[in-house]
């Protein structure tokens, strides 16, 4: 914003999530508080963050909400049996799969945790992992160590990063989604994983229940409840889902439809920015002082 006003142009900020937890710091809070106080425009990908930038006290009509959408053509249902063929999945195993940067915040470790429970229900259980090292860290050595120590070799299958492009693979070879995360703003992985059938299990945080608004797109859970996690989990696996309408759902929030809203937004800063411009050349100057 500082840079903004020294050129004398508009500054808009989106806020996706990682306000959050760096507000808890109270020098990143500060500087946080300052941008968003000489910014333009703020959009935030989610209500709850918002929520959370007026509760840091920026006026709330200086906020507009425009979720994350999902790239319909890329994220889109395969053949199931060809994905799993692909990676090597048996037909018949009741597969979950997550996809994250492999970090704390992302939860991997808590849905690890549930599984020693859940193959004694499902004992083909699989569970895929896709994502490798984040900004916020890399988790894979303690993943690799829990698997070992809750004996789910033959269970979790870790999948590495994998491109944009080639995700709908495992996210088509699964039969539900799970992120136990502590914290987003807007996840675009679940729309991906709905633009692919699968319904989400996840946790109450952020901005996930503006995603999963309704039980017939997946199962919302308190953070940190142990015994809700794995409930949901199962009762995800065994439920009759209704996967069109979930694809459905998905393909009714494309980035088409959240570029227009942006749009029209930017169109009217730079019309009112022109309007200023404008109006500072065609002010008089301040008259010339005479001895």
């Amino acid at each position: 914003t500082l840079l903004g006003r020294w050129l004398r142009i508009p500054v808009s900020i989106t806020m996706r999530g990682t306000e959050v937890p760096l507000a808890r710091d109270p020098g990143r809070r500060r500087r946080i508080i300052k941008a968003l106080q000489h910014a333009t425009r703020i959009f935030a990908v989610s209500d709850s963050l918002k929520r959370h930038a007026v509760s840091l006290g920026v006026a709330a009509d200086k906020i507009v909400v425009v979720g994350n959408g999902v790239d319909t053509i890329k994220f889109h249902r395969l053949d199931r049996r060809a994905a799993r063929e692909r990676l090597g999945l048996p037909l018949d195993a009741p597969v979950l799969v997550s996809v994250g940067a492999l970090v704390e915040r992302k939860g991997f470790h808590r849905v690890l945790e549930c599984l020693p429970a859940l193959r004694r229900r499902f004992p083909g259980l699989r569970y895929l992992v896709v994502g490798g090292a984040g900004p916020e860290g890399d988790w894979s050595a303690q993943l690799s160590r829990s698997v070992v120590e809750l004996g789910l070799q033959d269970c979790a299958v870790f999948l590495g990063t994998l491109p944009p492009e080639e995700l709908n693979v495992p996210l088509s070879a699964a039969d539900v989604f799970v992120l136990a995360t502590r914290n987003e703003g807007w996840a675009n992985v679940f729309l991906e994983a709905m633009a692919c059938g699968l319904p989400v299990v996840t946790t109450d945080v952020g901005g996930n229940a503006e995603i999963v608004t309704n039980p017939n797109l997946g199962i919302l859970v308190p953070f940190g409840d142990a015994d809700r996690l794995p409930q949901a989990i199962a009762d995800a696996l065994v439920r009759d889902w209704d996967r069109d309408a979930i694809v459905a759902y998905a393909a009714s929030n494309s980035w088409a439809r959240r570029v227009r809203p942006l749009a029209e937004e930017f169109a009217a800063i730079a019309l009112r920015h022109a309007g200023t411009n404008t109006r500072r050349r065609g002010s008089p100057g301040k008259p010339l002082l005479r001895s």
